[in-house]
């Protein structure tokens, strides 16, 4: 396990022997044709000013837009702020105070993080990123409650929402499609510190070709792969994606697990 915090003592839980995968095949034929017709958001981009990756990922060449912005003249800030939907909710009198990006009020939108991306070389890891259950804050990302997929999703991945309704949790908060362009990568990073959350998050990832390269990481960056289509992992351990020549994904479902799957899951791990 290397120093991995894990779960149960493992480095992750594998679910391919527990969750049925014969439909993995048609959905990887669905989702990679409904994304020809979305626009995507992209995320990622602020990872290193969060705080929150590995400590050698802070030396790459990579560029965080946190830094970029900091940097700012207010004429750069103008042309920010005017690429925004809606420019006028903008102080100009507080523009070295506005905060932009991920968990702030100023999400950044698709045309910033293009400008970003071509004027400032930004780099976004996951350039494919769309929800198929809205989750409002990172907070609420294991409550269902209210929470519907999203008319998109069910109009464009049937197939792939009547499979994710049927897995076995008592609440979804959020659904979403991460996706890497070819030759990217997605740094190491954790959601949230060892010892500050007295419970695992409950998650399932979902990589129809079991492809993704995903890999977890102790603090001394020993790494371990993950092999799994259908997986569980802690993310208070690093983790992140290796780069490869094509285009990958995979589907991440935050909730809550009914309680009976969850006592029988942790007795097979036994």
């Amino acid at each position: 396990m290397a120093r991995l915090v894990g779960i149960w003592g493992r480095p992750y839980i594998g679910m391919d022997d527990v969750l049925d995968t014969s439909a993995l095949p048609a959905i990887d034929d669905e989702v990679t044709r409904a994304l020809v017709d979305i626009d995507p958001g992209q995320t990622g981009g602020g990872l290193k000013h969060m705080g929150i990756c590995a400590p050698w990922v802070n030396d790459d060449p990579y560029v965080d837009y946190s830094d970029v912005i900091e940097r700012f003249t207010f004429g750069e800030w103008q042309r920010l702020v005017g690429l925004a939907d809606a420019p006028d909710v903008f102080d100009p009198t507080r523009w070295q105070q506005t905060r932009f990006g991920d968990e702030t009020d100023h999400p950044l939108n698709r045309r910033q993080m293009r400008w970003l991306t071509y004027r400032y070389g930004v780099y976004f890891p996951w350039k494919v990123c769309v929800h198929l259950l809205e989750n409002d804050r990172w907070e609420d990302k294991h409550h269902g409650a209210g929470k519907e997929f999203t008319e998109q999703a069910t109009a464009l991945m049937p197939t792939t929402v009547a499979w994710l309704k049927a897995l076995p949790f008592e609440q979804m908060g959020r659904v979403v499609i991460f996706g890497l362009m070819p030759n990217d990568h997605a740094p190491a990073h954790r959601d949230s510190e060892p010892g500050r959350d007295l419970t695992v998050a409950q998650s399932l990832s979902i990589d129809p070709r079991g492809t993704k390269e995903f890999y977890l990481s102790d603090p001394d960056g020993e790494e371990v792969d993950v092999d799994s289509k259908l997986y569980w992992f802690n993310d208070m351990d690093y983790h992140g994606v290796r780069s490869q020549p094509v285009f990958r994904y995979s589907i991440r479902v935050d909730g809550v697990y009914r309680p009976a799957f969850l006592r029988d899951l942790q007795r097979r791990q036994r």
